[in-house]
């Protein structure tokens, strides 16, 4: 038998949860689709399918900064390629969080969002939107093309929160997320200093024990670079 007072309580707590929809947008192959499923299920699949059109995600999120408040991030994987950006415009409208994504092994992908998809922030979604830059693959440290130093100058040109991440490692995701969500609470909300130093303690380990080992770092030659990069989407 279901009570009254049972009914409430899960009326209650479905109330609880408030609703966030957030977008991802950026270049193909720059691994806005491995971030998603590495913060949905912490989990990382190196050989994605490149997302055609959109796809779908929710998850809920507790903050206890602010009273154990619920969010339920509806998240929205949006596709890359120029013959979706129409499309992709309808996944704009009523965005609480825009997340704009690029490939730090890739200066073309950076480039796009200073040139392109920034804009697309600005004439498509409410002038509240909360607006993130992930500077994606940043365990290839190796192969970085765009400092972490010019994702935090754009990300400060247009308001944004700034986070080196990397879909492969679990760096930087949660991190991410978090404060975006801290942003999307509150307005006033500002980042810490040292929130963008998990990669750099991560990466300056790995590369010591390299050292240590007496392993060398593998440069990728320019010639097979391309084909590489189409490989990898994380």
């Amino acid at each position: 038998m279901i009570y009254k007072k049972d009914i409430m309580e899960e009326e209650e707590e479905e109330e609880e949860e408030e609703v966030c929809k957030i977008v991802l947008i950026g270049e193909a192959g720059v691994g806005k689709t491995c971030i998603i499923s590495r913060f949905i299920n912490n989990t990382y699949r190196e050989n994605n399918i490149t997302t055609t059109g959109a796809s779908y995600a929710s998850k809920v999120v507790t903050f206890p900064e602010y009273g154990n408040r619920k969010i339920n991030f509806e998240i929205w994987d949006t596709a890359g390629q120029e013959k979706f950006r129409s499309i992709n415009q309808l996944f704009y409208k009523e965005a609480s969080i825009c997340i704009l994504v690029y490939d730090m092994t890739r200066e073309s992908t950076f480039n796009a969002l200073q040139d392109y998809w920034c804009q697309q922030i600005l004439d498509n979604t409410p002038k509240n939107t909360v607006v993130g830059i992930a500077g994606n693959k940043c365990d290839l440290i190796e192969n970085e093309k765009v400092s972490e130093e010019k994702g935090k100058n754009l990300a400060n040109e247009i308001n944004a929160i700034y986070e080196s991440t990397s879909a492969a490692k679990g760096i930087g995701v949660e991190s991410l997320f978090h404060n975006l969500g801290c942003k999307f609470i509150d307005p006033n909300f500002k980042v810490g200093e040292n929130s963008n130093n998990e990669y750099k303690t991560q990466i300056n380990k790995e590369t010591n024990q390299n050292k240590n080992n007496n392993k060398s770092i593998r440069l990728v030659h320019k010639k097979n670079s391309d084909k590489q990069k189409k490989k990898k989407c994380c």
